[in-house]
């Protein structure tokens, strides 16, 4: 079951990530202003939404910078949730210079269990997982085979 979660959290920051390559080659990135005065992207949006639709079928909560706000009398009481960033560095998105990442990560207890990171533009994958170790991987996303990882 485990390694179900670990894989379907890589796919989904890989297939998050497909989306944020078509906006980052593009001049329509829509941005805004976030109420802290953050930048944020049409990119972070549609990588928030792929993510999570990989996501909720595992019945695990997410809590995600794009989603929506969950009180903490809600989350209190949560023996896992998943933590998602859809894109880490969303100004270095907005400058074009490659340094931004997906994050997933999946808490248990209070403690991570595993954690996704994607660097699209470098098609850097690092992954860990308490049972296995960690991990760091060159992806092609059009030929990757997440079984081949695990």
């Amino acid at each position: 079951m485990s390694e179900d979660l670990l894989k379907t959290a890589i796919i989904a920051a890989l297939e998050a990530a497909k989306g944020i390559l078509k906006i980052y080659h593009s001049d329509d990135f829509e941005i805004q202003l976030k109420s802290d005065d953050s930048p944020i992207t049409k990119a972070d949006f549609v990588s928030h939404q792929v993510i999570e639709s990989y996501l909720k079928p595992t019945n695990i909560p997410i809590l995600s910078e794009e989603g929506k706000d969950i009180s903490f009398d809600e989350r209190k009481d949560w023996s896992q949730l998943w933590i998602v960033d859809p894109i880490d560095g969303t100004k270095e998105f907005i400058k074009r210079n490659g340094e931004f990442t997906v994050n997933i990560a999946l808490i248990e207890n209070q403690k991570p269990k595993m954690g996704v990171v994607y660097a699209p533009i470098l098609g850097e994958l690092y992954f860990s997982f308490n049972e296995l170790g960690s991990f760091k991987v060159s992806v092609d996303l059009i030929d990757f085979d997440v079984n081949n990882l695990i």
